[in-house]
């Protein structure tokens, strides 16, 4: 006789099936979904794990621009007033980093700034480079220098979230959360799919235990 759990109510191994279905199809809806996401973001972490394991192989020619010239005397003016009565670690203000901007034909971030009553040095850290700017004040004059380190160094700084800022941070960690909603549901795939296939858990185990004994034997 077949089992039921109240009258009229579908069989039981049914209603099992049934709700395996459901499920099976949430989980492949969530999988793709994320693994949609993820394609783009997670080749390119991929390709600059290479490139960070063999960055001693990996040489790139940096190229860095100086620039060096005299200020106007009422933005000297204003930046020696500025320097009389700023404490270190503030910001350039808006008015001031517009017009050096300007000057230097590049924007001019409000990062913290070192200043003294001769001297304002303002480091510029980027991906795949650096930059800073020093403001002599005795002299009225701004010297300026960015140095790139090429595609791949900027590619490692990415990866590693170096001098990207708060959006690159955010996505990092958005990006970390489909991952992970990748890698969960792909676990539950294939926990349902493990009956008939009979390979998945030594697979699977075989990929966890090979770090675990790469790092036992090898990492100290």
């Amino acid at each position: 006789m077949t089992e039921t759990t109240a009258e009229g109510s579908a069989p039981a191994p049914a209603r099992r099936q049934s709700a395996r279905a459901r499920w099976m199809k949430q989980l492949y809806r969530w999988h793709w979904i994320s693994s949609a996401l993820c394609l783009v973001g997670m080749l390119l972490f991929a390709l600059t794990g290479i490139t960070l394991n063999h960055a001693g192989s990996i040489v790139g020619k940096a190229e860095t621009v100086r620039v060096t010239q005299a200020l106007p005397d009422e933005l000297a003016a204003a930046l020696t007033r500025e320097a009389a009565s700023a404490s270190d670690g503030q910001p350039l203000p808006r008015a001031l980093r517009r017009t050096i901007g300007e000057a230097l034909g590049r924007d001019i971030p409000a990062t913290a700034a070192e200043w003294s009553v001769d001297e304002i040095y303002l480091p510029l850290p980027r991906p795949g480079g650096d930059a800073w700017l020093a403001i002599d004040l005795a002299s009225a004059t701004l010297e300026y220098e960015r140095t790139d380190r090429g595609l791949v160094a900027w590619l490692n700084d990415l990866h590693k979230g170096r001098n990207t800022g708060i959006a690159w941070s955010w996505f990092i960690d958005l990006f970390s959360v489909a991952c992970l909603v990748f890698s969960l549901t792909g676990l539950a795939i294939l926990w349902l799919h493990a009956r008939n296939r009979p390979m998945v858990w030594p697979v699977v185990a075989v990929g966890a235990l090979l770090p675990a004994l790469l790092i036992l034997l090898f990492i100290h």
